[in-house]
């Protein structure tokens, strides 16, 4: 699991992206769809044709990571195709990473305030 620092923007390219593509294309699709630099500290996320698949490249202050993740019997939880992507939180990041369906969660409802007799 990746933790992410306070401040931290995740991009998740709608579209499938070919997986055999690496650091230098990844960046080129960050800066195209996103209109972002990826050497911006941010986490670009990019998902296969099938859906089992994911990279993740982000900027950790003295490189360029990439995170790779493959899912062998289900497939991720994505949203729909659309053109440019979207932006997830934190928490959605870190559902999707554990291949969880990240869209149905919901936050518990605030406890109640105690009643004073």
């Amino acid at each position: 699991m990746l933790s992410l620092p306070p401040g931290t923007k995740v991009y998740l390219a709608s579209k499938p992206v070919d997986m055999r593509k690496g650091f230098a294309g990844l960046s080129v699709l960050a800066s195209e769809v996103f209109r972002l630099d990826p050497y911006s500290g941010h986490v670009f996320l990019f998902r296969s044709k099938r859906g089992n698949y994911l990279k993740a490249l982000v900027w950790d202050g003295t490189g360029l990571c990439l995170f790779a993740k493959r899912l062998e019997r289900h497939r991720f939880v994505w949203p729909p195709l659309v053109d440019g992507g979207v932006v997830l939180t934190p928490a959605q990041f870190s559902l999707l990473l554990e291949a969880m369906d990240w869209r149905r969660t919901v936050a518990p409802k605030p406890p109640q305030r105690p009643v004073h007799i």
